[in-house]
């Protein structure tokens, strides 16, 4: 009986110590709601730690990294070329950084880039185009030149001649290896009325090469590249349309000569668009100023020049309906543009006044008296 007594009791007591435990895991939640408040502490930190650490310079005072950003690059390529070459931590913190700081217009060429500079350092660094090479030189191509222009600025700022830079261009083997590397220059640059079969191509931007004997070649390949990356979004448009690339850069450069302002450069665009649709000859001073091979601003045109027949010249006989035979100058994107996406308009006419301004006319009625004003006004040009 004693044993049964004894026996009882332990089981009691057992029992009482797993109801007392249990007890104690129902009634006292504080100590699980800490852990999951601290566990999602946690996981929201996580992301910030993580960039503040991606964010830390990589290396110690006087370290550096050589990073080369190729021409044209954004954001993405950037960040990509300063991880690879170990200048970052992080190509991804990099990009948020930009983002967050809006930090953008960065320059192409080749950088030593220290390696205790954080990101705010670097991205300024990156504006300023303090290359690294003492040697390195920056030649920067204006919109709206010509090919003789080019020429005198390749042989101002290398070890090269104009009279080098033409005498390649008339290079008939040199013009065909390029034709079969672009996609944009066929064999219409071959017209033998054509100037210089690369005018209109050679993108105008500032480049970085190593040195002043820097070759033509090298030259014209980085600028021909740049052309390449400018139309490619473009490739499809320019390809369907009637014009070709051709033609799409012959009117963009008659547009970048005609207009000063962005926002007049689609109007233009309507208006020779439409004066070529009614088959009326495009009428542009500029390309009548290319013809004669006059600089624009170097003199007014005399009026047997404008009169001249020429396959450049819009104002002399037989050019109704008519582009040029080829591009006049470089064009600048948004000429570009606008040759591929003209304004909506019934304008025939436009003129510019000595100022640059923009006067657009449907009729010549109207055309007609926005001259008599200017002229009132000592805004006309007057020819000789």
């Amino acid at each position: 009986m004693a044993d049964q007594t004894l026996y009882s009791t332990d089981k009691k007591s057992k029992k009482d110590s797993i109801f007392h435990d249990a007890g104690e895991k129902r009634t006292n939640p504080k100590r699980t709601i800490f852990f999951i408040l601290l566990l999602l502490a946690l996981l929201a930190s996580t992301p910030f730690v993580w960039y503040f650490a991606a964010s830390r310079p990589v290396g110690k005072p006087g370290q550096v990294a050589q990073v080369e950003i190729p021409l044209g690059s954004g954001v993405v390529t950037i960040a990509g070329s300063l991880e690879d070459a170990g200048a970052i931590r992080s190509r991804l913190a990099f990009r948020i950084y930009c983002k967050l700081s809006s930090q953008g217009q960065f320059q192409a060429g080749n950088y030593d880039i220290p390696l205790q500079a954080g990101f705010s350092q670097i991205c300024e660094l990156l504006k300023t185009g303090k290359v690294h090479s003492e040697h390195n030189i920056k030649i920067t191509f204006v919109e709206g030149k010509n090919i003789r222009w080019l020429a005198n600025r390749i042989a101002r700022e290398t070890s090269n001649t104009a009279e080098s830079v033409l005498e390649l261009m008339a290079d008939s083997e040199y013009i065909d290896s390029l034709i079969a590397q672009h996609w944009f220059l066929t064999g219409e640059i071959k017209n033998p009325d054509i100037y210089y079969p690369l005018e209109g191509y050679l993108f105008a931007d500032t480049y970085s090469f190593e040195d002043g004997d820097v070759g033509i070649e090298e030259i014209f390949d980085s600028l021909l590249k740049q052309t390449g990356k400018i139309l490619e979004p473009y490739r499809a448009q320019i390809e369907a349309s009637p014009q070709g690339a051709h033609g799409i850069l012959t009117m963009a450069s008659i547009i970048e000569c005609e207009s000063i302002h962005d926002e007049d450069r689609k109007n233009v665009a309507s208006v020779f668009y439409n004066r070529l649709a009614r088959s009326m000859s495009l009428g542009s001073d500029v390309t009548t100023y290319y013809a004669a091979k006059v600089e624009i601003g170097e003199r007014d045109l005399k009026q047997s020049e404008l009169n001249r027949q020429n396959p450049y010249n819009t104002r002399g006989p037989g050019m109704e309906g008519k582009l040029p035979v080829g591009p006049i100058s470089s064009s600048g994107r948004s000429s570009i543009i606008a040759a591929l996406e003209p304004a909506n308009t019934d304008n025939l006419f436009f003129v510019a006044d000595k100022n640059g301004k923009l006067y657009f006319s449907k009729t010549n009625a109207e055309h007609s008296k926005i001259i008599r004003d200017l002229k009132d006004q000592g805004l006309w040009y007057e020819f000789e």
